[in-house]
């Protein structure tokens, strides 16, 4: 098999029909098809030999389609990197992946080059291609297309997705060409049920899991035409929604509470199905949503290394809001103790996987892997959880994230919660702060809303109202934003708490 073969199927099926939309400019299947047999022409020019390992350092552009499919029917491995990353971090990547090759959108070049500068010599030679939309065309047009697709064994790795490395350097899931074949499949029929007639908003990170299997792969193998928008701006979002008729949304809570936070968002009747992922959707968030645009939103949860769907709510049954659904199939999820025993019903534990979705384990580092994969398949998240009596999972908070205040665990989801029911809250991100006496303090970054105004004693007494006295934040502060990574999931770790008298929060 070849996880490429899903979009070289519908490009023979439909090649006149529109595969890609960036603004005015519109590819079809033929096209996209073309460039990546001419770009697994480019490689083997290049020496390249099954499995070898190829970077793709590029925002939401058509090219990237091209290099990405053409990487996988040339039978090699993809490594998707974020165009924003710096030449130390390109070095790391290059070096644990050992890629010899690779493809930099123009304006991150001459950051790859200097990468490649820093990669330690006995990594070998790695060749950078610089990928600009006025030259690129010209590049691949020196190159025959091929129309071989190099067949790959189902537990061949397709892509090495590097982790965002919360805790120590990051780390390459190995998903295979069944992971993510599948994965694809799933999404498809059981999710989004997508049509040649769909349009998909693909303003997630094509180099991340979430866009590249729930947009990019998804929509191409059933015909969609994929909105690509290189950087997520709610209005320009919004703009396209409706522009082009969007059928589908793919976003994670930031984008929608951005697109929340427009006075004059324009209707989006064609709109028929919202799925939310990447980091926990708050409630009110959902419900303001589904009322402003009319258009059910449908949670779901995974991680780059379950490919990444492993749950959600399904469109044709019962849904629960504040709930990530149940295991789509052919997958199991069970929440457990630190001793992996199995939970019953309304304890909090962590959440495990097992099934088709979940990788082969990590890239050269077998001590990681059986840190969280199992000998009989389970995977254990770090996401903390619970199961109800219907067999809905609720995401709680990441195990690294609780916080323990006099010894009393806090889980920040369920303050987050409250404060996004405040009017004059957009954004909310609560974390823990080191106490003097209580070990930890709760705390809490707020973005208002434009316009909007609130004092740090009026959000203190509005949780203080909805939650036990020692969950409540003590310490809040107001800022324009909150950090935020490539798909736009807010980064705790990054959030710098102002200084406080540790003693004076008791």
């Amino acid at each position: 098999m070849n996880l490429s073969q899903l979009f070289l199927d519908t490009a023979a099926r439909q090649p006149d029909a529109a595969a890609l939309r960036l603004g005015d400019l519109t590819v079809s299947y033929d096209d996209v098809a073309d460039g990546s047999a001419r770009v697994a022409s480019l490689l083997a020019a290049h020496g390249f030999e099954t499995g070898d390992r190829v970077a793709v350092m590029m925002p939401n552009l058509p090219q990237f389609a091209a290099i990405y499919y053409g990487v996988l029917r040339a039978g090699g491995v993809v490594v998707p990197m974020n165009p924003l990353l710096k030449a130390r971090e390109i070095a790391y990547y290059l070096a644990d992946s050992g890629a010899r090759m690779i493809f930099a959108w123009e304006g991150a070049a001459s950051e790859a080059q200097a990468g490649v500068e820093r990669t330690p010599e006995h990594t070998g030679a790695v060749e950078v291609v610089t990928v600009a939309p006025a030259t690129f065309g010209e590049l691949l047009g020196t190159y025959e297309p091929t129309d071989a697709v190099v067949a790959r064994a189902e537990d061949d790795t397709a892509v090495l997705l590097y982790t965002s490395g919360t805790t120590g350097q990051p780390k390459g899931a190995e998903l295979t060409h069944a992971n993510l074949a599948r994965n694809v499949e799933v999404t498809q029929t059981d999710l989004l049920q997508l049509t040649a007639d769909d349009v998909v908003f693909g303003g997630l990170p094509l180099f991340h899991s979430f866009g590249q299997t729930c947009t990019l792969n998804t929509a191409l193998s059933a015909g969609a035409t994929l909105l690509l928008l290189p950087r997520f701006d709610a209005a320009a979002a919004a703009e396209q929604l409706a522009t082009y008729g969007a059928t589908v949304f793919a976003g994670v809570p930031t984008m929608y509470a951005a697109l929340l936070g427009l006075e004059d968002a324009p209707a989006l009747p064609r709109l028929r199905v919202c799925v939310s992922g990447g980091a926990a959707l708050p409630v009110e968030v959902l419900h303001r949503f589904e009322e402003r645009f009319g258009c059910p939103v449908l949670e779901g949860y995974g991680l780059s290394e379950t490919s990444p769907v492993a749950s959600f709510n399904k469109p044709d049954r019962e849904r629960k809001p504040g709930s990530i659904g149940t295991p789509v199939s052919g997958v199991e999820m069970q929440v457990v103790d630190a001793d992996g025993t199995v939970l019953p019903a309304g304890e909090i534990g962590e959440i495990a996987i097992r099934g088709h979705n979940v990788m082969k384990g990590y890239w050269r580092k077998p001590d990681a892997t059986a840190d969280v994969l199992s000998a009989d398949g389970w995977f254990r998240t770090g996401d903390m959880g619970r199961i109800d009596e219907d067999g809905f999972f609720y995401v709680v908070d990441r195990v690294k994230d609780m916080v323990i205040r006099g010894g009393l665990n806090i889980y920040p989801r369920e303050i987050e919660e409250v404060l996004y029911e405040h009017p004059a809250v957009a954004e909310a991100a609560v974390i823990g702060i080191p106490h003097a006496e209580l070990g930890e303090e709760v705390a809490a970054a707020i973005a208002l809303r434009p316009g909007a105004t609130a004092t740090e004693d009026e959000i203190r007494a509005f949780v203080k109202e909805q939650v036990a006295p020692y969950k409540y934040p003590r310490v809040i502060w107001f800022v324009d934003a909150l950090p935020k990574g490539p798909t736009g999931k807010i980064l705790k770790r990054e959030i710098d708490a102002p200084a406080t008298d540790a003693g004076s929060t008791a």
